[in-house]
Formats: C-alpha cells, sequence, structure tokens
C-alpha cells in the first residue's frame, strides 16, 4: 500500500519521524510518500494542490496530519479544530481532490501527546546505565496541557538538558515497544492507525 501523508513542519520535522515509523508498526510493508508544508497556516492554504500530486503520483490514500496548536502557541490561545477543518476542505475542494481519499487526523495537543502514551519508551531513552530512569505513567496524554513542556520537563530533570523534538521524539518513539498504549489513552492515533488501515 502507497501511502500520502503531509505535514505541518519542516522536512526532518518530528512529525514526519514519528508518524512514519508508527505507521511502519502498524503496517510494515507501507510504501510512505510524504510532503511537509513547513506550518499550520501553510498546510491549511495549501494541502489541496499537495494532496492532489500526491494522489497522482500514485498514493491510494492521503492522510493530513497536524497538532491542534501550533508549533509556538500564545498564551491563551485556544485554536479550533473546527476552523482547520473547514479551511482544509477549502483547500481540497479548490483543486477537486476526491475527499473519499483523503483523511485528516488532528492531535490534540500535540504531537508529544503520542509520546507521552508510553512512559516504557520514555525511560528508556532517558536511562543511563548506571541511573535507571522511571517516570510516572500518564494516564490521559492527551488531556495534558501543552505535552511539549512536559517532556522538556523531564529531559530536564533526568538528563540536564531540554528536550529537543528534532532529536529526541524519534528516539522515544523507536523505543515503543508495542502500540497498545498509545491506542488505548490516545484516540487521535487510534484514528491515525484506523485511517491507515481502512479500505
Amino acid at each position: 500500500m502507497k501511502v500520502g501523508m503531509i505535514f505541518e513542519c519542516g522536512p526532518q520535522g518530528a512529525d514526519v519521524k514519528v508518524c512514519k515509523h508508527l505507521a511502519r508498526m502498524v503496517i510494515p510493508n507501507i510504501i510512505i510518500e510524504h510532503e511537509t508544508l513547513s506550518n499550520k497556516p501553510k498546510l491549511v492554504r495549501e494541502c489541496g494542490k499537495t494532496a492532489e500530486n500526491l494522489l497522482n503520483d500514485g498514493c491510494e490514500k492521503i492522510i493530513i496530519v497536524w497538532d491542534l496548536y501550533p508549533a509556538w502557541r500564545k498564551e491563551g490561545e485556544k485554536p479550533c479544530r473546527k476552523e482547520d477543518r473547514d479551511m482544509i476542505f477549502a483547500s481540497l475542494n479548490k483543486d477537486k481532490v476526491d475527499l473519499s481519499k483523503v483523511h485528516l487526523v488532528c492531535i490534540e495537543e500535540e504531537l508529544e501527546a503520542w509520546l507521552l502514551a508510553d512512559t516504557r519508551a520514555i525511560n528508556t531513552v532517558l536511562s543511563k546505565p548506571t541511573h535507571p530512569v522511571k517516570v510516572p505513567e500518564t494516564r490521559k496524554p492527551e488531556q495534558v496541557s501543552n505535552p511539549k513542556k512536559r517532556l522538556n520537563t523531564l529531559f530536564q530533570e533526568h538528563r540536564g538538558y531540554r528536550y529537543n523534538d528534532l532529536v529526541h521524539a524519534a528516539q522515544i518513539a523507536e523505543k515503543i515497544p508495542d502500540l497498545a498504549r498509545i491506542k488505548k489513552s490516545c484516540k487521535t492515533f487510534a484514528r491515525f492507525e484506523n485511517k491507515l488501515t481502512s479500505r
């Protein structure tokens, strides 16, 4: 199966690395072609043409992935998933994209919520041979306000430096032993998996 994915980050962004790795855990032989649109305003504005190009390149379906909160959130900002969806569909319709082949996955609040779902992976990344780490379970990671900040706190506490999503997000994802916890505690990941596997 060849799937196209569209992300709101740079070419080497955390979303690309994590989602592609997790997608291969779901479907080991999946072929993924991806495009990055650098930020959410650009994604909602230009995803139509990008989706059209991916479908023309032979992708069977397109999954558009974005964070509810932008990378640099403003104090008190409350983004709206419905507004994001409406703008995405407007872009898709403008370029006459077959909507039956496009699936939207809005991560609540941001990608790091998925990573917080499995502390086994976080413990592995944070631990050293002489200093094993066991962080508390995050029972409802999608309800954590600013999950990136939470990971930053853990990295500073146990490693003495800040969490860097461009480096550490993929490291954590690669240490997730199975998808049981993330599927159970993250509805948006369950949606991601469902859209990958549905026909």
